[in-house]
């Protein structure tokens, strides 16, 4: 990537959460920053508090529409971008039996669609800049799973499946895909849909009520503490195609992957018959 002297940054989901400290801390560190989320007033604060540095921009990554607009006011109003964040996502809590169909189109169109969208809308432009970075939050859920989240999962699986094919196919273009895994966070982030939890078939009922006790006792980071790490990131000579997020995501990883090789060696010789 090309020195600048500050950065450029398009950053979805700019509204709360991570997307919004990130946001406001790339903005106090001196770079400039794309602020897109659905609704345009929740991000105009961020207008009034850093002037010209921001561009806020309504965006609904679903909107075909609106993301070729927004992607093209953002590179036309700065000159360029050098940092594309697809950050926005939204959750579906529940089992997979009891899951409202029309809940998880909505999550597949934000969580994959709406990234791929922007990635489609943007490389046109980084390619004939010369330089640029997409990076996407993903999960720790992007290589685990846990009940009742079996379709955000499966989204996070799917998000991390696409940037690393799109990793390789424009690196001879000088563009860098790193991938974010943000661990547990203290955010606000699925509160929403806990309201609901507990609602549905009786038969998950009681299962339902352990795995929210559990979840009680989850140990989880503080979302301010993130932004200097993904600034090494992004500063970074050679960024990482994957970035976990967080104190206690490798040990879960390392295990989910051991179990894997394990099952897969203990029945290598039925699969070889197979051949």
């Amino acid at each position: 990537m090309a020195k600048q002297s500050s950065k450029v940054w398009f950053i979805t989901g700019a509204s709360r959460g991570l997307g919004r400290i990130w946001t406001e801390a790339a903005l106090e560190r001196g770079d400039k920053v794309a602020a897109t989320a659905r609704t345009l007033s929740s991000i105009t604060p961020l207008k009034d508090a850093y002037g010209d540095q921001v561009l806020t921009l309504q965006l609904d990554v679903t909107d075909l529409g609106q993301v070729k607009k927004a992607v093209m006011e953002a590179h036309a109003h700065f000159g360029r971008l050098d940092i594309v964040l697809n950050n926005a996502g939204v959750p579906v809590i529940g089992t997979i039996e009891e899951a409202d169909p029309d809940a998880v189109r909505a999550l597949y169109e934000t969580n994959i669609l709406g990234p791929v969208t922007v990635i489609q809308a943007v490389l046109p432009l980084l390619r004939r800049q010369g330089y640029g970075h997409i990076m996407g939050t993903s999960s720790n859920l992007g290589h685990l799973t846990l009940p009742f989240l079996g379709y955000y999962c499966s989204s996070k699986w799917a998000f991390e499946a696409i940037y690393e094919s799109l990793a390789a196919e424009i690196a001879q273009f000088n563009l860098r895909v790193t991938i974010i895994e943000p661990g547990a966070y203290a955010t606000e982030f699925g509160s929403g849909e806990l309201s609901e939890f507990l609602t549905g078939l009786d038969v998950y009922k009681d299962y339902k009520v352990k795995f929210l006790e559990g979840m009680k006792g989850m140990e989880r980071g503080n979302p301010a503490a993130t932004p200097q790490a993904l600034f090494a990131v992004v500063d970074a000579e050679n960024p990482p195609l994957r970035f976990n997020l967080g104190s206690h995501n490798l040990p879960g990883l390392k295990a989910a992957y051991a179990d894997r090789i394990a099952t897969w060696e203990a029945w290598d010789a039925l699969s070889r018959s197979a051949q």
